[in-house]
């Protein structure tokens, strides 16, 4: 074993790209479970939205072309998920897990004629001198775009969700949706927009994985991201603050493996490869010994609503 091979500054440079699809999607799922929905199809949408941007992208030479079209393959994929809770009173844990078979399948179908291809590069902001300096200049400012915007829907998911009327009236509708619709408040269009929201960040976390930290089409390739990001949200107990903290945590994880292979390390490759869900496990179990998973929830979280009632 030899861990002079990793690269700390490089350690926490491949941390941050490794964590911003984790990252875009738990705060989608975080608005969605705000507003009182629990949608299981993170991870279909995530595949949906990383085919999706990745063919485009391919197509027209442009990976900003590709992203936008991989938020509207997420956003539309969620909606239907949306139609089918919202207004046909499906079941959600099921139509969730529906949507997830879904995705999957519809993706690989599409995916069939783009193996082997490399889509365009999506290059690094150039911020100047500010990008030479030791360590900070890799780590801070030698990204994409993409992470930069993830940092700073975080804050404005927070701001929206902490300091605006809007969001207020979403976390009413997710804590009582029976009083918030008493109130007058639109429970279902609500709720349909934080579900579309959740699907459009979904697909960019998708598209960040084909385009960008491997940049190419795998069947499969979201490999149980979207599961992490429903994870992160719990974890983070509904808080965007804290969401920003798991997925950065989580995408340490996995990077950290890698370079652990890399290095070495006396342990089967099998057990290193699953340490991120390992941990991801052994987190949930925690929190619900704890309880502060169930108390920091959404109290109308999983439940229909209709207006009769």
């Amino acid at each position: 074993m030899d861990l002079s091979v990793i690269s700390p500054t490089l350690l926490v440079a491949s941390l941050m790209v490794a964590s911003t699809p984790l990252l875009l999607a738990a705060l989608g799922e975080l608005v969605v479970e705000k507003a009182g929905v629990l949608n299981l199809g993170v991870e279909g949408m995530m595949i949906v939205g990383a085919i999706g941007g990745f063919a485009i992208a391919v197509e027209t030479g442009s990976p900003v072309a590709g992203f936008v079209a991989a938020a509207v393959a997420g956003a539309a994929l969620a909606s239907v998920f949306g139609v089918l809770t919202q207004f046909l009173l499906a079941n959600q844990v099921a139509t969730g897990l529906a949507t997830t078979l879904f995705g999957l399948g519809i993706s690989s179908l599409m995916g069939q004629s783009y193996s082997g291809i490399r889509p365009p590069a999506t290059p690094r902001l150039d911020l100047g001198p500010l990008g030479d300096l030791p360590f900070v200049g890799r780590v801070v400012f030698g990204h994409d775009w993409v992470v930069y915007f993830s940092l700073l829907l975080t804050f404005a998911v927070w701001w929206f969700l902490n300091r605006s009327r809007a969001g207020l009236t979403l976390r009413a509708v997710g804590e009582n949706h029976a009083a918030a619709h008493a109130l007058g408040i639109k429970v279902v269009a609500i709720r349909m927009a934080a579900i579309a929201f959740g699907g459009a960040c979904a697909g960019l976390g998708g598209a960040y994985l084909s385009l960008v930290r491997v940049p190419q089409w795998t069947e499969g390739m979201t490999s149980g991201a979207g599961w992490i990001a429903l994870a992160i949200v719990v974890f983070a107990s509904w808080r965007a603050g804290r969401v920003l903290l798991g997925a950065y945590l989580f995408g340490g994880v996995t990077v950290l493996q890698l370079n652990l292979q890399a290095a070495g390390v006396a342990l089967p490759v099998e057990y290193l490869s699953m340490s991120p869900y390992l941990i991801t496990i052994a987190v949930l179990v925690l929190m619900s010994a704890r309880r502060r998973g169930a108390a920091a929830a959404p109290a109308s979280l999983g439940q229909s609503f209709h207006a009769s009632q």
